[in-house]
């Protein structure tokens, strides 16, 4: 949300999603922690890892293609 209110503007638009990014990853890593804590299970673990490694290509298409994103003026 952050970053598609700053889309008018594509620099600062594609720090955002590259923020996003990697935050996404960060979660990942989280989530092995989370699992190997024994908190989460190993197919929830991989359920979830799946779905953002998903959102990691989202982001990283919307990253290589911000003009798609950005209003026409």
């Amino acid at each position: 949300a952050e970053a598609y209110r700053k889309r008018q503007y594509p620099k600062h638009f594609v720090s955002k999603l590259s923020d996003a990014d990697g935050e996404t990853s960060e979660t990942q890593v989280w989530l092995e922690f989370s699992r190997d804590c024994g908190y989460i299970s190993p197919e929830k673990c991989e359920e979830l890892l799946i779905q953002y490694e998903e959102i990691g290509r989202m982001l990283g298409g919307m990253i290589a293609n911000p003009e798609r994103f950005i209003p026409k003026q």
